[in-house]
Parts: C-alpha cells; structure tokens; sequence
C-alpha cells in the first residue's frame, strides 16, 4: 500500500488505438485514455461515474469509450449509490466494475461499498481523484487524505503520482490497470475484493477526448488457483453424525455435496444451495431438538452464515467436529476459532447413500422439516394454503360452495409476512433474480419457503441496510443485459426489503437522464419502522418511548408520492389476491409495490 508510481499520458500502447491518434498533449486525459482502455481489455465492461471536476478528465474518457462501444457507462449523482451500484454489476457477473469519484467527501462516501465489497469478496476497482502532492496539506478546496483512505478494507492501494507527459506513462497506466484487476478477482492471492487507485492530476485537467474505436471487452485474467491459499480438498467420510450448513454465497457446490455424501443440507435462503431432496428448512428448530441438533456432530461449512443463532450455537460446541470449506478469501468463517478450513471437499466413495443408517439420518431431518412447514401452514390460516382444484370438481354443490366461500375468503385474507415471503419466492423463477435486503423479511423467507433453484442475491458480507436499491439495479442490469446477448426472454429483478431499507438508500431511486432502466420490482414491507428490532431481548424490558424513539424509529412517508417524485409505477397490495396479480404481472421498467405489514 502507498505505493507512488508515476503515471501519464497514452502514448504508447496501453490504449485502444495508435499513439498518434490519441496523444492530446493533456497529461490527464492521455493517462485516462490509457487507463481505462487497458481496463476494458482486461475484462472490465462497465464504468460508473458520479461528476466532479478534478475526475473530469477520466468521467470524459469513461463517455467516449461508451461512444465506441467499448464500455458500458453508468452514471450516479450519489457516489454512495455508484458504489452499490457496481458492487451489483460485479456480484451478478463475476468480473469488477470500476467507480471514478472526484476528490473530497465523493471519496468517503464510497467506503459502505468498499466494506461490502471486502467482507463479502467481491471484486470492485475504485478509482478516486486527487490533488497532486504540492496541493496536499495546505487546505486547498476540497482535499483530504485520500491515499490510504480505506485502509485494510482493500486488497491493493496505491497513490498515483499526477502524469507529466512522459514517453513511458502509457505503459505505466496500462501495466496498473492490468495489476489492478488481477488483484480485484484474486488472480494471484485467491482474495478477491476492492482495490483503490488514488490518482493525482494537475491543471489543465482535461482536454476533449479524440474519438476511439470499438474495443470489445477482453477476457479476465485468470482466477485463483485450484487450490486455493494452499488450502488442502479434504474427502469426507461417513460415520460422524454430519450436517451441512450454507451461508450466504455458498453456492450450489454445498447441496451437490451433501446430496453426494448423503447428509442433511442446513441451507440459507441466500446461500445458492437451498434446493434439493436433502434440504432441511426447518433447520432452526430442529437445531433446538437434542434429538436432532444436540445428535450432531460433525458440520461442514459452506459461505457465511449470517440468519441464526442457532447455528453458530452448533459450530462453537465443543463436541462438533468443524470444517470450513473456504476455497477463496484470506478469512473463514469460523466463530468458534476451532474449525479447520478447507480449500474444498469430496464425499469419500465408500460413503453408500442408499445405506439404511445413511437415508436414516437424513430422512429424519428431512420429513421432520416437512412436518414442521406443514404445521405451520395449518397454524397460519387457510389463507396461507391454495385450494386443492382438483378435489373441488368432486365435491358435491355445499362442499363446491364451501370451496368456493374459502378461496374467495384466501384472496382476500390480509397480508402476513410468512405470506409475503412466500408469494416472491414462488413468483421467482429462474430467470428472475431475487435480492433480499437486511430486513426482517430475509429472515421470514428463510424460515418458510421450500427449496427451488433460482439466484437470489443479498448483501450479507456485513448484514447492513445500505446500498439495497442500488445492488438490486446493478444486478438487475447486469443479468437483463447478459439475456439480451444470450437470445433469451429477459427476467425480472425483485427486491424484498423493509420499508427502512428503502428509505436508506432512496436516492439510488433516481435513475438520470440517459440512464437504462431494468426490468426491476421493489417490493417494500412497509410496518412503519424496524420491527426487526423488536425480537431484542430489551424489546419488553426498556421504555416503549425510547425504544420506539431509537431503534424501532417510526416513519410515515407516502411511499406513492416518493415514487411519483423519482418516475417510479407505484401500487399497493393489502391482500394475498392483490399481491399475486401484482407479483405475476410487474409492471415493465422501475415499479415499487407496497405492501402494508402490521407491527
């Protein structure tokens, strides 16, 4: 970190055309033309820029190179929104975004972003503007301490010296790009993550940019090793009574193992993995059972738990056998500081899945799950299970009439949360995308919904509110545009969030002039405020006034003018028969449904 290469003009060869013809004699937009052409050849297809003048030079670059088709361009008042925004286009693709800011305050309010980012392993480049260093630490407008901004947050930082003009800067601002993304997708540490490129420019700070050639996006450097950090592929034999848990970004890998070793699957909804005949979705519960949590032990790990307590509970016991599979990241989740990690895992072959003692253990877990769910629907009402068509042509006229009477009591039964969290995942398909906010909501979707393989997105790195909206329309545009090369029907985006939530990250409801708009349904739970802090243990204990006051901190917006403010189709849903006409036939473009939850 702090490292001070020089850097410069695009006169040479990291550029997408020849010398000639993109030497303007401005050091800054030389170095940007250099730049940002080796990052779109090495992988990089989508910039975000917010505006500013000392960014100036590097926003114009960004802007030609979209011109050309070069790039994918996409711009954001809010740098914290651009942040969030390319966090999304990296998550749903795998490859980073870059985020250009100016100096100052733009700098800082990237840092939600770049902690996401780093806690979650997602690879982002953020390229800030500076003043050069005889501008430094003497109160010149709008300048702070930029290098080093993010500290231990980023996997490679380094403070850019403000080019000069020099022959050799091309290569230098070329060789930086390409070190830069090697270190975002963890080509060489198996950590991938953000990286920031604090680059200094002097006055005049920009030029008009000569108009540059369709580039198309080069491949990606190579990713991380196949064993990763060293980190050993362990085969996994039978005996230990074994689970497997998933957390969020585990993947699919974590149920193809446990069908394959023929364990119980303890699968987060954001895990990728909830699916498959081994899901146990009443995990919490039987965790609670010592006749099912308190005969485990053995757990295997996938991703970051993040939805329970009961499953840390499990894995800081002291008679549990721990393994973390952590394939890529330099930190495992490990918070009983006793599992051993793992690059990857094998089912042992001797393992025989059909063997009585095998389809045993995890049928119990299994049917016991099913039965719980079953329970639960009958507890929540008739409102929550949809009519058998099929008996109904049987039954005599009353027994028809009674049906009758019952569905049309179920279309209008009001709103629950579990029937919420039900009706988005069964009108998701896999096509769709589905991102989940840290709101309660994730945790109900959690505890009710059966398995099915779709992609569902959260950011769980550091379980916060922030950026929601703006994550959602990352992925959003990410995978709309992916089906768009691909011949494909294009999916929508769903996002399922509380109404704090949202009002957290309203401003990455405004989408500029220009600006694509997804196929992207922002579905709110609005109960006035954060329930979800009414489970803490003081809920029942502290003054109702100050715990209202601070935590669950009420609100009253009218979310119909907030949408008619940013030109977003708003609706409200009060029961299961507007929820499902609205969740199966979402309005095209930018829709906010809301859906009144009480307290």
């Amino acid at each position: 970190m702090g490292e001070r290469p020089h850097s410069g003009d695009s006169s040479e060869t990291g550029t997408v055309a020849s010398a000639d013809d993109l030497r303007t004699g401005n050091p800054a937009t030389d170095f940007s033309i250099a730049l940002l052409s080796a990052f779109v050849r090495n992988g990089v297809s989508d910039l975000v820029v917010s505006p500013g003048s000392r960014s100036q030079a590097l926003a114009l670059v960004a802007a030609e190179l979209e011109r050309s088709r070069s790039a994918r361009v996409h711009v954001r008042i809010d740098e914290r929104s651009g942040g969030f925004l390319a966090l999304g286009l990296a998550r749903e693709t795998g490859a980073p975004a870059v985020v250009i800011t100016t100096s100052g305050t733009a700098t800082a309010n990237l840092h939600p972003a770049v902690l996401e980012a780093h806690e979650a392993g997602i690879p982002l480049i953020v390229v800030t503007g500076d003043r050069p260093e005889e501008l430094r630490g003497i109160r010149s407008n709008q300048t702070t301490h930029q290098d080093g901004l993010y500290a231990a947050a980023v996997r490679w930082s380094v403070d850019v010296g403000a080019p000069a003009g020099a022959d050799d800067e091309a290569d230098q601002a070329s060789a930086l790009a390409e070190a830069a993304v090697r270190a975002a997708v963890g080509a060489d540490t198996a950590d991938p993550g953000p990286v920031h490129l604090n680059v200094a420019f002097r006055e005049p700070l920009s030029v008009a940019v000569p108009p540059l050639p369709e580039s198309p996006t080069g491949p990606l450097p190579d990713t991380a090793r196949p064993i990763a950090l060293g980190r050993e592929t362990l085969a996994i034999g039978g005996g230990p009574r074994t689970v497997v848990v998933a957390g969020a970004d585990a993947g699919p890998r974590a149920e193809e193992f446990a069908r394959e070793a023929g364990f119980p699957l303890l699968a987060e909804v954001s895990s990728g993995a909830h699916f498959g005949p081994n899901l146990v979705v009443s995990y919490r519960e039987l965790l609670r059972d010592e006749s099912f949590g308190g005969a485990v032990e053995r757990a295997i790990v996938f991703g970051h738990p993040t939805l329970s307590r009961e499953v840390p509970a499990l894995l800081t016991r002291s008679d549990v056998d721990v393994i973390v599979v952590a394939p890529t990241g330099a930190q495992a989740y490990n918070p009983g500081h006793r599992a051993s990690v793992a690059g990857g895992v094998l089912a042992d072959p001797s393992i025989d899945v059909r063997a009585p003692e095998v389809r045993g253990w995890v049928g119990r877990w299994v049917f016991a799950s099913r039965r719980i769910a079953e329970q639960a629907a009958l507890d929540a009402g008739p409102s929550s299970v949809a009519p058998d068509v099929e008996k109904a042509r049987s039954f005599e006229p009353a027994d028809a009439l009674a049906f009758a009477a019952a569905e049309l009591a179920a279309i209008r039964a009001p709103i629950t949360r579990s029937l919420l969290a039900e009706a988005v995942w069964r009108y998701t398909w896999p096509h769709d995308r589905l991102v989940l906010g840290a709101s309660r909501l994730i945790r109900d979707v959690d505890r009710t919904v059966p398995g099915k393989k779709i992609t569902v997105h959260a950011n769980r790195g550091l379980a916060g509110i922030d950026g929601t909206i703006a994550t959602a329309t990352g992925i959003a545009l990410a995978s709309q545009r992916t089906a768009d090369e691909a011949e494909l029907p294009r999916g929508v985006t769903r996002v399922l969030l509380g109404d704090l939530a949202l009002l957290h990250d309203v401003g990455s409801l405004l989408l500029g002039v220009g600006e694509p708009r997804p196929h992207l349904q922002v579905v709110v739970g609005n109960d006035g405020g954060g329930t979800i802090f009414d489970g803490l243990e003081v809920a029942g204990t502290a003054p109702a006034s100050a715990f209202d006051r601070v935590l669950y901190t009420p609100q009253t917006v009218d979310f119909a003018a907030l949408a008619q403010a940013y030109g977003w189709h708003h609706a409200v849903a009060r029961t299961k028969g507007e929820l499902d006409q609205a969740l199966s036939a979402p309005p095209a473009g930018v829709s906010l449904l809301e859906v009144p939850l009480s307290r």
